[in-house]
């Protein structure tokens, strides 16, 4: 099966009050347990690469990777370009056989912002390509995104609405609390969902996409830190606010750091139990499985499983 944009998939997820998994790939066996668990599961799947993804695999290889499991699923599987912070890097991906890209000017002034968005919609949209922007900023750090807790700004409605009217993009990500990277909340976890309910309103029918969701589940921390890791105080979004946020519009969600605890805390266990290993496949096996898990825990809480053939 081709890949396919994300346009029905979000508009499908709207309709149903679930929410599309979009999941960060960065090797073989990430992108393998993804696949394996949106299989078992039935479900669309959003296969995405970030800048930093693109620089440590290389397009090529991520190309053929996100091939393979093509050739081996006939699940509706998007490939989507995550943060990308300029017009040549969306091309680069559009003309390389992305079917969405994501142009993050959220660190721009809402007039730039506008503008450079616009051009990468105009590009992709004559390709039939999809894209994803950013308007608010996301405190936290992850890949090659960084953004201080004090210059982190909240999406405002009115502005969010005329964003779209402006740019002609496909979905937004919003601001409403979440943070990138495992250390989302100092004090208590707290949403904006009020916030989100007024932007939902203003833009009904759109689909909103929700960064920074991790939930860092905490036996996942335990682990990496029981088996050498140095996570101190890593904390995420729980998963039931995650669940809240789909049932207000959210219709994307994307997980990285739930995988890379999942698979790291296994992968420093199967190390610490066995140091005589230095098979990579008999400590990448059980990272491979970790990552399947955790995506299968996933798609459940955004409700998405089993819908994959409304999607095709």
């Amino acid at each position: 099966m081709s890949l396919v944009g994300t346009t029905k998939m979000l508009k499908k997820a709207y309709e149903g009050d679930y929410a599309i998994g979009a999941f960060n790939v960065n090797n073989m066996e990430i992108i393998q347990g993804i696949v394996a668990a949106a299989e078992e599961l039935n479900a669309p799947l959003i296969l995405q690469a970030s800048q930093g993804a693109r620089s440590y695999a290389g397009h090529n290889y991520i190309m053929r990777l996100v091939e393979a499991a093509l050739d081996t699923s006939d699940l509706p599987i998007a490939l989507h370009l995550d943060h990308g912070d300029s017009f040549e890097i969306c091309k680069k991906c559009i003309d390389g056989g992305f079917t969405s890209v994501m142009i993050d000017g959220s660190h721009l002034s809402f007039e730039k912002n506008v503008e450079l968005t616009k051009k990468v919609v105009d590009y992709a949209h004559n390709k039939g390509v999809v894209v994803e922007a950013e308007l608010g900023k996301l405190s936290g750090i992850e890949d090659n995104v960084s953004v201080k807790e004090k210059d982190a700004t909240l999406t405002d409605p009115v502005e969010a609405e005329e964003f779209v009217e402006k740019t002609g993009v496909d979905s937004l990500a919003v601001a409403i609390g979440t943070s990138h990277g495992a250390y989302k909340f100092k004090g208590e976890p707290n949403l904006d969902f009020e916030r989100l309910e007024k932007i939902t309103k203003r833009l009904e029918g759109f689909p909103l996409v929700l960064h920074g969701s991790s939930s860092v589940i905490p036996e996942f921390v335990k682990m990496c830190n029981e088996y050498g890791g140095n996570l101190p105080g890593a904390r995420g979004v729980p998963e039931e606010m995650i669940g809240k946020a789909v049932k207000q519009g959210i219709c994307k969600v994307n997980i990285d750091t739930d995988l890379r605890l999942a698979m790291t805390g296994n992968i420093r266990k199967e190390l610490h139990d066995n140091p005589a290993n230095f098979d990579p496949r008999k400590y990448l096996g059980p990272g491979r499985e970790a990552i399947k898990e955790m995506v299968k825990r996933k798609i459940k809480l955004f409700g998405c499983d089993g819908k994959a053939d409304e999607v095709k």
